[in-house]
This record gives C-alpha cells, sequence and structure tokens, in this order.
C-alpha cells in the first residue's frame, strides 16, 4: 500500500507541474529574420529562462498563424494569448493608434520617443477597455519613399501604384494623385513582383526584408515618421499567470523595449547601406520632393488632431512641452 501511494502522489505531482507549464502563442506579420522579429524571440527567450519553463511562448512570425490584419481580433478573442501589431493599422479604430504615422509630426528616434512617451497613457486605456495589456512598443526605422523611378517632387508620384497598409498611407496617396493598392508586409515582395505596386513608404528595414532592389531602384530617406509596432496580451491571460511569472514577464519586456529602441537606430544605416550594395540608388529628397511632402503632412497633422478630438490634443500638448 506504501508503494501505491507514494507512486500515487508522484503521478500527481507531476500532473501539477505539467498544468503549471503554460504555452502562449505570439503572432506576428513580419518575417523571423526581421528586427522586430528577432526582439520578440529574444524576449520569449528571457522568459523561458527566467521562469525555468513555466511560460513558454512560441512565436509564429511572418504572417504564419494569423495575418497580420487579424493579429489584434485573435488577441481580444482569446484564439491567441499575445500578438505584435503595427500600432498604425489600427487607426481607423481609433486615432490615437495613428499618431505615430503623422507625416513630419516626429522624424527623428528622440522625437519618437517622446511621442511614444505622450501617447502611452491614452494607449494603454484605449487597449484596457478592449481587454488587452500594453507590454511595449517599439519604432520601426525613419519611413522613405520606394519607386520605381526618380521622384524630384510631388507630381513625379501622380498615377504611382502606391502601396497602402494604413490609414496614413492611404491618405498620402490622395494628396499625392497617386493609387493607393492595399498590400501588409507578408505580401509586400510578391506585389512588387508582379507589378500590383511599384511605389511605397516604408523604412530601409521593409526593403531589406523584401529584397525591394529585385523590383524598384530608388528609395528617398524623407524620414516622415517612424511607426511603431506593440506587443498586446490578453488581460484574462495575464491575470491566469501566477506573481512571480507575470513579474519574469514584464521585466522580459521591459528589457526587450528598451533593446529594440536601440537595436532600430543601430540599424537604420545597415539596412541603407544594403539598399545601396544591391543597386539602389539612395538619396536624400530634393529640396521640392522635401517641401511638398511637408505640406502633406501639415494637412495630415490637422486632419489628426480634428479626429482625435480630446485624446489628440492631450497627446499633442504632452508632446510639445
Amino acid at each position: 500500500m506504501r508503494v501505491k501511494a507514494i507512486v500515487a502522489a508522484g503521478l500527481m505531482l507531476a500532473a501539477v507541474a505539467a498544468q503549471a507549464d503554460t504555452k502562449w502563442d505570439l503572432p506576428t506579420g513580419y518575417p523571423a529574420s526581421n528586427l522586430h522579429t528577432e526582439n520578440l524571440q529574444q524576449m520569449a527567450n528571457d522568459v523561458d529562462k527566467a521562469t525555468g519553463g513555466k511560460l513558454k511562448i512560441v512565436l509564429h512570425p511572418n504572417g504564419s498563424l494569423l495575418k497580420a490584419n487579424e493579429i489584434k481580433r485573435g488577441v481580444q478573442t482569446g484564439q491567441v494569448q499575445m500578438g505584435e501589431i503595427l500600432m498604425s493599422l489600427l487607426a481607423n479604430e481609433n486615432p490615437v493608434f495613428g499618431v505615430d504615422a503623422v507625416p513630419f509630426l516626429a522624424t527623428s528616434y528622440a522625437d519618437a520617443y517622446k511621442l511614444w512617451q505622450a501617447s502611452r497613457p491614452v494607449t494603454e486605456k484605449v487597449l484596457d477597455k478592449q481587454g488587452m495589456k500594453l507590454l511595449y512598443a517599439v519604432a520601426w526605422p525613419p519611413q522613405g519613399i520606394y519607386a520605381n523611378k526618380p521622384i524630384n517632387s510631388a507630381a513625379d508620384m501622380k498615377g504611382l501604384k502606391w502601396r497602402a497598409y494604413n490609414p496614413a498611407t492611404s491618405r498620402i496617396a490622395e494628396l499625392v494623385s497617386a493609387q493607393p493598392v492595399t498590400i501588409q508586409a507578408a505580401d509586400l515582395a510578391q506585389a512588387l513582383a508582379t507589378g500590383t505596386v511599384n511605389s511605397f513608404m516604408s523604412s530601409g528595414a521593409t526593403g531589406v526584408d523584401t529584397k525591394v532592389w529585385e523590383s524598384v531602384k530608388y528609395f528617398y530617406t524623407v524620414d516622415a515618421w517612424l511607426p511603431k509596432n506593440m506587443l498586446v496580451v490578453s488581460k484574462k491571460a495575464f491575470a491566469a499567470l501566477d506573481k512571480p511569472t507575470q513579474e519574469a514577464l514584464l521585466k522580459a519586456v521591459a528589457d526587450a523595449e528598451k533593446r529594440g529602441w536601440q537595436v532600430s537606430e543601430q540599424k537604420t544605416k545597415e539596412y541603407l547601406a544594403t539598399l545601396s550594395r544591391n543597386g539602389m540608388t539612395v538619396q536624400p529628397p530634393s529640396p521640392q520632393l522635401k517641401a511638398d511632402m511637408q505640406k502633406v503632412g501639415k494637412v495630415m497633422v490637422d486632419d489628426w488632431a480634428k479626429g482625435a478630438g480630446e485624446d489628440g490634443k492631450a497627446i499633442l500638448d504632452a508632446y510639445r512641452k
């Protein structure tokens, strides 16, 4: 009987241990080699180590589990526990999510980080009401213009088949008389190869990810804005963790946010050098193109402020202090 009792106790302990291990799915819309995805993987590794394997976060890159525009809904409905989302993708839902994609509002890493600190409390409030907890956000490198022909002014952009992936890029197309075509990051290389689009605004990182030099030859460093990806978690999933595991996760994401901003800034020059090395013309905008794009930015800052109401005013006031 004693042996049976010991065996039974051992089986119960094993069952409890098995139940204690938690597996979370984390989808992202970007390739495994992307700076954001690599940062997420490091965060997941850090959590695994800090919790002794108690919380395992499984990363699903490049839209392999959920497409980029499905990830937020997936977290809200409990289909996945965590998700990485391009914030400005959600700007139609709430203008707060689109403040970092307003052209020429914040054009450097220092200003982009200041804008994030100004907008973070409002962003957290919006997500909390939707059943999610914000963990961090990290900026992409500055956004420039890719095109299959030289662009010396906004007039040269008329009629271009322009990749749009959020409300801001659609609005830019409208203001410069380009033709917006909605294409997410995972589908961009194919869209360029087939001629579905022949121009877009994005970072050097996206250009390298998609080997953009195979389809377009020009990149203009207009440094229009620095969009961010945010990492969110279901409040229900987070609450189900014990306190030590929650604390380990929060430390890992705080480290990931700090590391992500540093790596993004460090890699900006590397990405531009890679574009040049592969035969692209990489250059600053002409004075005319810069002036034209700043006019676009002025219109869009005013548009955003009107649409964002009191939350928008609070963000801009905090940013401009």
